[in-house]
């Protein structure tokens, strides 16, 4: 018996919009793949690449940002500084040798809880569909080399 890779995909949220629609798709009781990690950012425009990077190399298969539409940012345009970096961060990903469909950008207001639900589905599927990750071996080449590991210090023991 075999089982199916289940990705694992964390969102950055935006707290005003992307935020609420997952919740407004919670409590709407609209089902969709539990794939994916929400956290809640206070605007999409803060999510910064070094997120999205951290979150690949600690595990994560693929990387959902979500924020307000164009135009509708309640920090005026922190979407559009989010949509910028996120096409800087795709070349770069591309790169590495990351497939595009690991990190995806959607837009959804807080009363579009169906259109997240509709984009974790599809993201969930492309991903499943790509395999896992494996960082190590695809972006660092498995050379070998172990990825460091952060020792606690005395005062933390």
């Amino acid at each position: 018996m075999s089982e199916q890779f289940e990705p694992v995909i964390v969102g950055f949220l935006c707290n005003w919009c992307s935020y609420r629609a997952a919740d407004l798709a919670g409590t709407a009781r609209i089902h969709y793949a539990p794939n994916m990690r929400p956290i809640r950012v206070m605007c999409s425009g803060r999510v910064d690449p070094q997120f999205v990077l951290k979150a690949l190399r600690e595990g994560a298969d693929g990387v959902l940002i979500g924020g307000c539409h164009p135009g509708e940012c309640h920090y005026v345009s922190g979407n559009i500084k989010a949509l910028r970096r996120f096409i800087l961060l795709k070349t770069m990903l591309r790169q590495l040798g990351v497939e595009e469909e690991r990190v995806q950008l959607v837009w959804a207001s807080a009363s579009e809880g169906i259109i997240l639900a509709e984009k974790v589905d599809k993201m969930t599927e492309e991903v499943r569909a790509l395999g896992p990750l494996n960082w190590n071996e695809k972006v660092i080449g498995g050379n070998g080399h172990k990825v460091a590991v952060a020792e606690p210090v005395a005062e933390e023991v």
